[in-house]
């Protein structure tokens, strides 16, 4: 894959509900831009162009992330942390997809700078209809800085 021509990255560590999204994604027509990892620490990798991604361009930047909040090795809330913190990449919309309706996680997420803050429908209908509506929210409808 070139991973230059990569637009949204998704970072889930459900093999599951990382198919699932992806199906949803392609049902909205975005499956040749989304990447998938499957931790924090893959992603803050692709991100920061390290291991394997060496050979991505760091100016390339992501038109959108979606993240999971429970992963191995680092979390998704450490990620958005790092990312948010960093002007190179400030910008860039996070979305969190996450089965956590806590709401010290949601209110650490907003306050971290996340976007949005999505709860992963157990039904899959409902499940399908939610990934397809955020992914023409943000990648067709929203306006992001140039």
């Amino acid at each position: 894959m070139n991973y230059n021509d990569v637009e949204i990255l998704f970072a889930e560590d459900s093999a599951d509900d990382a198919a699932l999204t992806i199906r949803a994604l392609k049902k909205g027509g975005l499956s040749n831009t989304i990447f998938h990892v499957k931790d924090g620490a893959e992603a803050l990798d692709f991100m920061y162009c390290r291991g394997e991604y060496a050979t991505r361009n760091i100016q390339n930047h992501l038109k959108l992330i979606l993240l999971d909040l429970k992963m191995p090795k680092v979390s998704g809330t450490e990620v958005l942390e790092k990312l948010k913190s960093d002007p190179a990449f400030k910008i860039i919309p996070v979305v969190i997809l996450t089965s956590s309706k806590e709401d010290p996680d949601i209110t650490r997420c907003y306050e971290l700078g996340a976007n949005s803050y999505i709860v992963k429908p157990v039904e899959s209908d409902n499940f399908f209809q939610t990934i397809k509506d955020l992914s023409m929210y943000w990648m067709i409808s929203n306006q992001p800085p140039h």
